[in-house]
């Protein structure tokens, strides 16, 4: 049983449109008419939803789209933009800080990411694709890391974190000092991102991804999502230390003895997730 708390689940989601099927999120960025600019509420609202769905433990994979002609433009020019301008020092870190949670959120989630790109993701909605486990993309794809052309720093909610460690260090570099658009095929050759799909075919193979994932052993998933992130920074001791005990506890689970169970009767597993 989850540890869950007092709070109840939220019932409606008042930036984002979320739907659930059988252990499978998907989680609509849903502006359209504004090529899904993200509001404050929008950030909150990822941030708070992420936190729920993990307390939660029902859901064992998540697909992060966008509405319309694109999956994210970035932060709303007025809406975000306009609105710092006015803001005080104290106010500005409150507003960083919950962007950057929100990015946190989506690499601490015990629970694979997969964002369906089609269009522009530009600024922070190339972040939350960067964020994410697996970037599926269609030709239309076009990602761009705009921090610099608005006079702020590149490395704004862990860019400078993730991408030299998806694309390499070189890569990120250009990407986020020059904020010039990566199209779909040299993001496809520079790793930024996972599966080139057919025009229009992005939604759909993102849901089979994610559903190929819930189907699977979600408590391995979790723990492999954990370990690299963890990993990231850790010396090679460590890491292999942090290897070792967590494969003595998955040890003791039901799905490593379920796979055992299966190959011996000759069956297909049926995974637990325990």
């Amino acid at each position: 049983m989850p540890f869950t708390g007092s709070a109840t689940r939220t019932e409606k989601w008042r930036h984002l449109r979320l739907t659930l099927d059988d252990a499978v999120a998907t989680v609509t960025l849903a502006r359209p008419e504004k090529l899904n600019a993200l509001t404050f509420g929008a950030y909150a609202d990822l941030r708070d939803l992420l936190a729920e769905l993990s307390r939660e433990r029902s859901v064992r994979a998540l697909v992060l789209g966008g509405e319309g002609r694109g999956f994210c433009s970035g932060g709303d020019v007025e809406e975000i933009i306009g609105a710092t301008l006015a803001m005080d020092t104290a106010e500005l870190l409150d507003f960083n800080r919950m962007t950057g949670q929100v990015v946190r959120a989506l690499r601490e989630c015990p629970f694979p990411v997969i964002a369906a790109v089609h269009g522009v993701a530009a600024g922070a909605g190339a972040v939350l694709a960067l964020a994410a486990d697996f970037r599926i993309a269609d030709p239309t794809a076009r990602f761009a890391f705009l921090f610099t052309r608005v006079g702020l720093s590149g490395g704004d909610m862990g860019a400078a974190y993730l991408l030299p460690r998806v694309v390499g260090l070189g890569h990120a570099t250009r990407l986020l000092m020059l904020g010039e658009p990566v199209r779909a095929p040299e993001a496809e050759r520079i790793g930024l991102i996972s599966e080139l799909a057919e025009e229009g075919r992005t939604g759909a193979a993102a849901a089979a991804l994610a559903r190929r994932l819930a189907d699977g052993p979600a408590l391995a998933h979790a723990q492999t999502k954990a370990l690299l992130t963890a990993e990231l920074d850790m010396p090679l001791a460590a890491a292999v230390e942090l290897d070792a005990a967590t494969q003595a506890l998955l040890m003791h689970g039901a799905d490593y003895a379920e796979f055992h169970a299966a190959f011996t009767a000759k069956r297909p597993p049926d995974w637990q997730g325990r």
